[in-house]
């Protein structure tokens, strides 16, 4: 789906901007009026928060992803991009966990019902990954079309502002190559944005992807973007596709809808914990629930939407008890969801190859290992190959 601003073009405005003017990027989009979020470190990782100046970046941090694993490491280059994955994803400053719908106060003639939804911010996002733009174009078919829109979603994205920022070197875990996500910045941006460190610089090529983007960087300092710039640019990005170590099968989507049956979900089940970790982490998971509260008095109630994931028993429960009682059956249905059903949805995978769910499984299950070990058993039936191997 298209970016709900129908002023996303190329706009052909290309310009270099030097790392001690990047400063002015945040400064023009907090005069506008917008919430600037992006990579800053806390807590030993690199989060999404608030950023009033490029001084609260992660300026220099990079970080080691891989299995079950995240360590935060020093860099000697002064990056501010030169990390993976942040811990979170956007999806939190668009589709929030914890929502009000509405909010019923009693009175003599019985209740006044308000809608309990904030107003929707303003928000600038900075550093947003190519995989978690495309995330971000998933969860748009998920909230945003013609015929279905979640208000509070929409007022968010329509009020968003995005500098993306294509990779500069391959993370851990990430496999974004595969899924067609990355490296390389694709539509949705206002703004794409490469950091350039070769031969001792440190800038940043900008370029416009809507003409709210090129207005902004018509206001930076910065000269126009040399055919150089650009090549210097494009190695980069190729360098780092190269430097993938994960991937994803090729026909993922068939060989999920032909494995539901695998005895290889109970070799998985016997290490998921059903924690859940890895649909919270997920750009695209969208999944929900409903609480209701009441005051102690009775005179107000609240409905509440909240993040849910169909790890949990209760997620498929129906009258009579949970559909999918066993951790294999609730794996099972979010990698075949996520991988093949997804595109009977949304025309998509669900998947763009961040990496998230491996580094934050607590036992390290691996998507795409898991993938290919289904991968091995089908080869395996059609006389393809030995069946030998199996998930990390």
């Amino acid at each position: 789906m298209p970016h709900p601003d129908p002023s996303i073009a190329d706009t052909g405005v290309r310009v270099m901007v030097s790392r001690a003017d990047f400063p002015a990027l945040i400064a023009v989009l907090r005069d506008e009026g917008h919430r600037v979020i992006g990579p800053t470190v806390r807590d030993g990782a690199v989060v999404l928060d608030d950023v009033a100046g490029v001084d609260v970046l992660a300026a220099g941090w990079g970080d080691e992803q891989e299995g079950g694993r995240y360590r935060l490491v020093r860099r000697d280059d002064g990056a501010l991009f030169g990390h993976g994955a942040p811990a979170q994803s956007w999806k939190r400053f668009l589709h929030p966990p914890r929502v009000r719908l509405w909010r019923a106060e009693g009175n003599r003639d019985g209740f006044t019902v308000t809608d309990g939804a904030e107003e929707s911010p303003r928000q600038a996002f900075i550093g947003v990954r190519a995989c978690e733009l495309m995330a971000i174009r998933i969860q748009d078919k998920v909230f945003h079309t013609p015929t279905a829109t979640d208000p509070v979603y929409a007022g968010r994205r329509r009020g968003a502002f995005i500098v993306a920022v294509a990779c500069g070197q391959a993370g851990g875990t990430c496999f974004c190559a595969s899924m067609g996500a990355g490296p390389a910045v694709g539509p949705g941006h206002d703004i794409a944005v490469t950091e350039l460190m070769d031969g001792g610089r440190h800038d940043f090529l900008m370029e416009a992807g809507s003409d709210r983007g090129a207005e902004v960087l018509r206001r930076l300092p910065g000269r126009p973007a040399a055919e150089a710039d650009l090549a210097a640019a494009a190695n980069l990005v190729r360098r780092t596709a190269e430097a993938m170590g994960r991937t994803m099968e090729a026909d993922h989507a068939a060989l999920l809808r032909e494995s539901l049956r695998s005895p290889h979900w109970e070799r998985v089940a016997q290490r998921c914990l059903g924690c859940g970790n890895c649909t919270m982490v997920c750009p695209t998971c969208f999944c929900t629930t409903v609480e209701d509260t009441t005051d102690l008095g009775g005179t107000s109630a609240e409905r509440w939407r909240l993040w849910d994931s169909c790890f949990t028993l209760e997620f498929s429960y129906i009258h009579g008890g949970p559909v999918r009682r066993q951790t294999a059956s609730r794996y099972r249905q979010w990698i075949t969801h996520k991988l093949s059903t997804w595109h009977e949805q949304f025309g998509t995978s669900g998947c763009v190859g961040c990496g998230r769910c491996i580094t934050w499984c607590p036992v390290g299950i691996d998507i795409t290992e898991e993938t290919r070990a289904l991968g091995l058993e089908r080869r395996a039936e059609q006389g393809g190959g030995d069946g030998s191997g199996g998930g990390a």
